[in-house]
C-alpha cells in the first residue's frame, strides 16, 4: 500500500469501500495460504492488562472497562491529521470527546505477499516497482511479542518510541489471536485449487512449484478433508471433482503430476468453473476454500477483475466460500489478484522457492482452515489534548469510514488463529504531553454466530517520548526497520511523503545487521539482506 498523505478535508467522510480497493499481490497470497491452510503442520515460534467485562454498544465500553472511541461523523481515517480544534475547547487543550479528524479506523489486513515479492525482486537484483510497495505488509511478515488473549478473539497492545524527527514518535497498535486447535482438532477442509497452467508458467519457479506445494499439501492433509482441482489456460477443466484424500491420495498425485503450461490466460474461466466445482462440491461443517495459485497475467477473456467480482462475493455470502491467493513468478499482475482475493475475503501471500514454500504452508498458514473473527475492524482515537498530528503507516486502502465501525454490515478483515496485526502510527505530540495518547480498539464477529465482541488498550505520553526506537524491544525494531525500509522503496514513486523520521539505508543496513544476530530470527536475516540489497541497487 501506499503512504500518501491526503487532507483532513479531502478525505473527511470518503470511507473507501473495501470491494473497490485497487488489487494487491493477492495472488501470491492466496496460493500461500492455501496450502499452508490445507498443510497440518504445527506453527513456527511464534499491552494492557485486561479485566472481564461484557461489551457495551450504549455505553461505548470494552472488555477491561476503558471507554471505546465513539463513532465519528463521517471521517474515514485520514493519513496524515493536523491540528483540528474541536468545538468546546475551552484553552486549545481540553475537549469532552475526541472530533472527527482524531480517529483512524481500518480493517484488519494479515496478507504478506508485497513484502515476498519485493525480497524475490531485490534478490534478483532489481527493484520492484513502487504501486507493489505496501508498508503493513512488509511490517506483518514478522513475528511479534505479542501476548496471546485468554479466550477467543484478541489482545491489544499499544507502545511506541521516539524517532530521530524533532517532535515525531511511533506508536505500535499490536493485536494478536490465540494459537489454534491443532491439525487432529480442527474442522475438516474442502479445497478447491485453481491452478494456472497457461504458457506464463513454464517459467522456473512457477507451475513447477505450484506442483510441489500441491504434492507437499496432499501428504500433509487429514483423511477427512476434501480436494478438488481445477486446471486453466484459453479454458478450465476441472481435473478432479471434490475428493476424499482417504484411500485417495495417490490419485490426487497423478492429477497434480499431470499438469502442464499450455497456452494463454483466461483467469476469468478459471476462477468461474472453480467456483462451480466449489460450491457443487461444497462440505456442511467444513471448511471451504477456493485456493488459487497463478501469476494472474490474463491475457485472453475477461482480463479485469470487475466481472469475476460478482462470482466471488455471491458465494462468499451465499455458501461461506472464502478465496486465498499464492502468487509465483518473477512477474505477477498484482491489482488484478489483490481485488479477487479481497472480494473472497481472503489473504495473500507469495512464495518464491520450495524452501519457502514450505515455510508457508507447514509453518504460517494452516491455522486458516480455521478462523478467529470475521470482519475485523480496529479503530484508534487519539486525545487532542496531547496529540498534534498522526499518520497512519500503510492501509491506504482498507480504510474504513469512522463512523462505520460499529457498523457491522460493513466488510472488515478475516483473522486465522496464532495471527498478529501491527499497525504503526507516526505521531507528532504537542509541547508538554503527558498521560492519555491514543486509545486503540478492536472490533470483530464471532465466526459462527456473528455476535459483536471489541476489546481496547491505551498508551500514555511517556511510552512515546522515552527511548528511541533503536533502543526499544527487537521486535518493535524489526517492525520499525520493516516499514523504513518500505518508505526507501515506495518514495521513489513520487507523491508519497516518507514516514517521519526514515534513517538512511546505510545506518538501517546496521541496525538490521544486529537484530538479525540478536534474534536469531533467519526472516531478520532475510530483512536484513534486503536492505543491503536495497542501498546497493539506490545508490
Amino acid at each position: 500500500m501506499t503512504l500518501r498523505t491526503h487532507s483532513p478535508d479531502r478525505d473527511r467522510g470518503r470511507g473507501r469501500d473495501r470491494n473497490r480497493r485497487p488489487a494487491r499481490p493477492a495472488l501470491l497470497a492466496v496460493l500461500a495460504a492455501g496450502a499452508v491452510l490445507l498443510s497440518g503442520c504445527s506453527a513456527s515460534d511464534s499491552g494492557h492488562d485486561r479485566s472481564s467485562g461484557t461489551s457495551q454498544e450504549g455505553g461505548r465500553r470494552t472488555h477491561g472497562g476503558n471507554p471505546a472511541p465513539g463513532p465519528a461523523q463521517g471521517s474515514p481515517g485520514t493519513a496524515d491529521r493536523a491540528d483540528a480544534t474541536a468545538e468546546g475547547e475551552d484553552d486549545g487543550r481540553r475537549t469532552a470527546a475526541p472530533p472527527a479528524d482524531y480517529l483512524s479506523t481500518f480493517a484488519l489486513d494479515v496478507d504478506t505477499a508485497s513484502w515476498g515479492y519485493a525480497r524475490r525482486t531485490l534478490a534478483d537484483g532489481n527493484l520492484p516497482d513502487p504501486a507493489t510497495v505496501r508498508p503493513e505488509e512488509f511490517v506483518n511478515s514478522f513475528r511479534q511479542d505479542y501476548r496471546q488473549p485468554d479466550g477467543n478473539g484478541f489482545s491489544v497492545t499499544v507502545d511506541g518510541a521516539r524517532t530521530d524527527a524533532a517532535g515525531w514518535s511511533l506508536m505500535r497498535v499490536g493485536l494478536a489471536t490465540r494459537t489454534g486447535l491443532g491439525q487432529d482438532r480442527r474442522p475438516p477442509a474442502a479445497l478447491t485449487f485453481v491452478v494456472d497452467i497457461s504458457g506464463s508458467m513454464a517459467e522456473p519457479g512457477r507451475l513447477d512449484l505450484v506442483r510441489k506445494s500441491l504434492d507437499l499439501m496432499t501428504d500433509r492433509l487429514r483423511g477427512d478433508d476434501s480436494v478438488a482441482i481445477v486446471a486453466f489456460s484459453e479454458k478450465a477443466e476441472t481435473r478432479l471433482p471434490m475428493t476424499r484424500l482417504d484411500g485417495n491420495r495417490r490419485r490426487v498425485h497423478d492429477v497434480v503430476d499431470r499438469l502442464r503450461p499450455t497456452d494463454s490466460t483466461n483467469v476469468e474461466a478459471g476462477v468461474t468453473r472453480g467456483y462451480d466445482t466449489a460450491v457443487e462440491g461444497r462440505r456442511a461443517g467444513a471448511t471451504n476454500r477456493v485456493v488459487l495459485l497463478s501469476d494472474a497475467l490474463a491475457n485472453t477473456g475477461t482480463t479485469s477483475a470487475d466481472a469475476l467480482l460478482e462470482r466471488i462475493d455471491g458465494a462468499r455470502r451465499d455458501h461461506g466460500i472464502t478465496l486465498f491467493g499464492v502468487g509465483v513468478g518473477s512477474d505477477y499482475n498484482d491489482s488484478f489478484m489483490e481485488r479477487l482475493v479481497d472480494k473472497g475475503d481472503g489473504h495473500t501471500v507469495y512464495v518464491s522457492d520450495e524452501e519457502e514454500a514450505r515455510r508457508v504452508f507447514c509453518d504460517e498458514l494452516p491455522a486458516q482452515v480455521e478462523l478467529r473473527a470475521r470482519d475485523a475492524k480496529a479503530q484508534v482515537s487519539f486525545d487532542p489534548r496531547n496529540v498534534e498530528r498522526f499518520r497512519l503507516i500503510g492501509y491506504d486502502n482498507r480504510r474504513v469510514a469512522d463512523d462505520s465501525f460499529r457498523d457491522d454490515s460493513v466488510d472488515g478483515g478475516e483473522v486465522g488463529p496464532g495471527h498478529t496485526v501491527t499497525a504503526l502510527y507516526a505521531v507528532r505530540l504537542r509541547p508538554g504531553a503527558s498521560g492519555h495518547v491514543a486509545t486503540a480498539t478492536v472490533r470483530w464477529l464471532d465466526p459462527g454466530g456473528r455476535a459483536p465482541h471489541e476489546e481496547s488498550g491505551r498508551v500514555e505520553a511517556s511510552a512515546l517520548t522515552g527511548g528511541s526506537w533503536e533502543q526499544a524491544a527487537p521486535r518493535f525494531q524489526v517492525a520499525v526497520a520493516a516499514a523504513y525500509l518500505a518508505s526507501s522503496l515506495r518514495e521513489r514513486g513520487g507523491g508519497w511523503e516518507a514516514v517521519p523520521g526514515a534513517v538512511g539505508l546505510g545506518r538501517l543496513s546496521e541496525v538490521t545487521a544486529r537484530l538479525a544476530e540478536r534474534t536469531e530470527d533467519p526472516e531478520v536475516r532475510q530483512l536484513s539482506e534486503a536492505v543491503r540489497q536495497a542501498r546497493r541497487l539506490l545508490g
